[in-house]
């Protein structure tokens, strides 16, 4: 018997502004699911997600929960009004034997549930919202861009908690590498219309390219209908005249669905173009060091960047990414060593932290005042390169409406400031790019033709960066800041780096939050083992780990010993054979991790 769905969305209608965002939208979503929500920034995605936990009413339609269940959502700005700390945050609504749930969380995610929320940073409070979700252990969560603030390691322990719920999902997010390891199913809102595929985020950019060129394959005979029955209404109307008037309305009727369609929103148009050539030598950094009172941020430290390098810096949040690229950059001195600049450098500044917008500022203002945003603009030209541009016509470029020019910088979503940033950044000429967190909040095909920009651009990249997949198309050399002030430099991007670190690259501790069915018991103290709690619950899990492993390894050994599969299914055999090595390295690491435990639990 076919289980009702967790939650069904029927005939909903929604407009803001007079704009309709959806018009007879109907979707469900499935125990179990484990969905990707994309489109462009813009296209509605996070409204679709109010609409699903019930924050945003629809103009019309029907939004139905499965009895006995209950959605949680983690928005992207939380609310921590009313709360002392971030851990009182986390466990609001939680039963205090059930507190336990969001130290686990706090610990993947790394941060303090005893901060204070006058203090906690932007990143700090969305990772408690993302703990308190994880704790209350929803049957529906819905996830906006949840790896926003979190470092590669708590991106991973996410990644393995989501493996292993069962709860079912749906996200946005910038990251391939994220939706690729945890969706099966996609949903693509795109003008208006929400499609649905069932295959994960892997299969969804060949998917859109085929939809897309069958929408323009459709639209091209369209119009060479229209184009025959237009000449023919020219030079044709003299036959019957019964017959013609319907042929007349026919082609009015025509020229109506063409007008209708809806043109796909363009790429924006970026571009990036070097000042005068640096010097061959950018950077010299030699025995570099810095230390904040007794922690020791970096120890001394080697590093040449080349004119059109590209150099990634990865690490945990606070291992002084930042501060080491200030350093190279000459906007902070180290404690000893010595940084040499080249010559002729010009340095543009992608901040991370938006701190280059003032919220109160027009995107107008924005673009044609001062550097320092101390005073509006009185222009009605931007400086683009050395050449003038009326500021809508840039505003245009990338993908803002005249009617945004005069609105305020804190109405913009997440990705438009993020456009907004590019664009200031993009309007002069530089050799030298800084990106500090370029990613956050852009859409694919943003960040796609981001990718290429800095491929094609003539100047030198440093890069930080939370998002694997990007650092993997980008960079040729990455910065890994290891811990302890330790920085070292590898060959290549992230998966460059795994490699060559090979046993010993980082691996995220999974720690599944307990179902709501599992009985919960009063939280265990560590013992005299010295073991924490997190690990454990994971000593305690990682047998059914290495059981599942290699009963999916043995699957897939019968699955490719067939002796024509080669032959006969080439894909298959490459894809499972990937799978087979992937399994394997999991499950080497699943026994050391296991061996780790044991020796530390018996000490």
């Amino acid at each position: 018997m076919a289980r009702a769905p967790l939650l069904q969305l029927t005939d909903i209608s929604l407009t803001f502004g007079g704009n309709p965002v959806f018009d007879g939208l109907s979707l469900t979503v499935q125990q179990s699911d484990r969905v990707a929500l994309v489109g462009r920034n813009g296209s509605g995605k996070s409204t679709l997600m109010k609409v699903m936990a019930g924050l945003v009413e629809p103009d019309r339609g029907e939004v139905v929960m499965s009895a006995g269940s209950h959605v949680g959502y983690m928005e992207q700005d939380p609310d921590l009004s009313g709360f002392a700390t971030l851990g009182d945050f986390a466990r609001d609504g939680l039963a205090e034997a059930e507190g336990y749930r969001v130290e686990m969380a706090a610990e993947g995610l790394k941060f303090d549930p005893d901060r204070p929320v006058a203090t906690a940073s932007g990143g700090e409070r969305r990772r408690a919202a993302l703990a308190r979700l994880l704790a209350q252990a929803p049957e529906l969560m819905l996830l906006d861009e949840p790896t926003n603030h979190l470092d590669i390691e708590a991106i991973g322990w996410l990644e393995d908690h989501l493996n292993q719920t069962r709860a079912a999902y749906v996200i946005i997010s910038h990251d391939r590498a994220f939706l690729r390891r945890l969706t099966r199913a996609t949903l693509w809102i795109d003008r208006g219309e929400v499609r649905r595929q069932e295959k994960g985020f892997e299969a969804f950019e060949d998917w859109r390219e085929a939809t897309w060129a069958a929408e323009d394959d459709a639209r091209h005979k369209l119009d060479r209908k229209i184009k025959a029955e237009a000449r023919w209404a020219v030079e044709g109307i003299s036959a019957r005249r019964k017959r013609n008037q319907g042929r007349v309305r026919a082609l009015a009727a025509l020229r109506a669905e063409r007008s209708s369609q809806i043109r796909r929103q363009g790429a924006a148009a970026m571009a990036l173009e070097s000042g005068p050539q640096s010097g061959k030598r950018v950077i010299e950094a030699k025995e570099i060091a810095k230390a904040f009172g007794d922690r020791i941020i970096l120890k001394p430290f080697d590093l040449r960047v080349n004119r059109g390098d590209r150099v990634a810096f990865v690490g945990p949040n606070g291992a002084g990414k930042t501060t080491l690229i200030k350093m190279l950059t000459g906007e902070i001195a180290p404690d000893q060593g010595s940084v040499t600049l080249g010559t002729n450098l010009e340095i543009a500044v992608f901040d991370q932290a938006r701190a280059a917008l003032n919220p109160d500022q027009t995107l107008w203002d924005a673009l044609t005042g001062d550097p320092d945003m101390r005073v509006s603009g009185r222009a009605d030209q931007v400086m683009v390169r050395g050449q003038p541009k009326h500021v809508v016509g840039y505003l245009k470029d990338f993908l803002f409406d005249e009617a945004q020019a005069r609105a305020p910088v804190r109405s913009l979503s997440g990705g438009e400031k993020a456009r907004l940033l590019l664009a200031r950044l993009m309007a002069k000429p530089s050799n030298l790019l800084v990106m500090d967190e370029p990613t956050n909040d852009l859409d694919v095909e943003t960040l796609d033709l981001l990718q290429d920009l800095l491929g094609e651009y003539d100047g030198t990249v440093l890069l930080v960066s939370h998002d694997r997949d990007f650092i993997d198309r980008v960079a040729d050399t990455t910065v890994a800041m290891e811990g302890d002030g330790r920085a070292v430099v590898y060959a290549g991007g992230w998966s460059d780096y795994r490699a060559q670190r090979g046993q010993d690259a980082p691996v995220a501790v999974a720690a599944p939050v307990a179902q709501k069915a599992d009985p919960v018991a009063e939280k265990p103290k560590a013992g005299k083992s010295g073991l924490s709690f997190t690990e454990k619950h994971r000593l305690e899990q990682l047998p059914a780990v290495i059981a599942r492993l290699e009963a999916e390894i043995a699957k897939l050994g019968e699955f490719l010993s067939a002796p024509d599969l080669y032959a006969t299914a080439p894909q298959k055999f490459d894809k499972a054979t990937s799978a087979l090595a992937e399994r394997q390295a999991a499950l080497d690491a699943a026994e050391e991790e296991w061996l780790v435990l044991e020796e530390k639990a018996a000490g």
